[in-house]
């Protein structure tokens, strides 16, 4: 017997960003695994069952829904923002990938939703309306030095650029070591964006230069976005600007 295993996103925070889908889902489940703050986001019936976890306790926490969907249970894996952007769905499908033949078997529904970079962009205007990537600070799962390759790399390609897991009380240094390889490359003017919480009451958005951007105005709840040689400001008096990327490039102005 198989039962089905959902895999939601609740968005950057706000009950408006997340999708219509997520929350059927949410109302077809019967129990959920979650970091204990996304679950908190959730409004559950008396007959639905949480099951809480650390953070860091993506694939066991994986596995254990994997476990239960197993026997039949609708079972729900909830993330903040797109659960396939550095998130469960990641992990679940390691989980399948590496486990037991049973949960090959189980349905998954991947319902997409509203990521940090989206939420934070909308604020701020286009920043992403051209090519851009996302990138994860965070050196638990992939070495520093990957990072900082990637980070030049794509930085001399041109793209903007996401920071997701800017800093932490364990990696207080790995922001402000970014700026200072990105300083290297990109002009001093080149806006960057701290996003903190975008759509939730203490959302808190700031632009400012690359060369006056503080790795201190970050948390783990702030998505950076470093714009490219193309990214413009809008002055507007009396209203936040504007920053966008243009969707026409000519070429390579360096």
């Amino acid at each position: 017997m198989s039962g089905i295993l959902y895999i939601v996103g609740t968005g950057p925070g706000s009950p408006e960003q997340m999708t219509p889908e997520a929350v059927q889902a949410v109302e077809a489940a019967s129990e959920f695994f979650g970091y204990g703050p996304y679950l908190d986001r959730l409004v559950l019936r008396a007959d639905q069952r949480r099951i809480a976890s650390d953070n860091r306790e993506e694939l066991d926490r994986a596995q254990a829904a994997l476990t239960r969907a197993a026997t039949g249970e609708k079972v729900c894996v909830v993330s903040g923002g797109d659960p396939g952007v550095f998130a469960m769905a990641a992990a679940v499908c390691e989980a399948i990938d590496k486990g037991p033949e049973a949960w090959r078997e189980i349905e998954i529904v991947v319902t997409p939703g509203v990521t940090a970079m989206l939420a934070v962009a909308a604020r701020s205007g286009a920043p992403l309306g051209h090519d851009f990537c996302a990138i994860s600070l965070s050196d638990n799962l992939k070495p520093w030095d990957i990072i900082t390759r990637r980070l030049r790399l794509v930085a001399e390609a041109g793209l903007v650029i996401a920071l997701y897991n800017p800093i932490s009380k364990a990696r207080p240094w790995q922001l402000g070591e970014a700026f200072s390889l990105l300083r290297d490359i990109l002009p001093a003017t080149t806006p960057v964006i701290f996003g903190r919480a975008a759509g939730r009451p203490d959302e808190n958005i700031r632009v400012m230069p690359l060369e006056t951007a503080d790795a201190a105005m970050a948390d783990m709840a702030t998505c950076v976005i470093i714009g490219s040689l193309e990214t413009r400001v809008i002055a507007r008096p009396g209203r936040a600007d504007l920053v966008y990327t243009p969707r026409f490039i000519a070429g390579d102005k360096r």
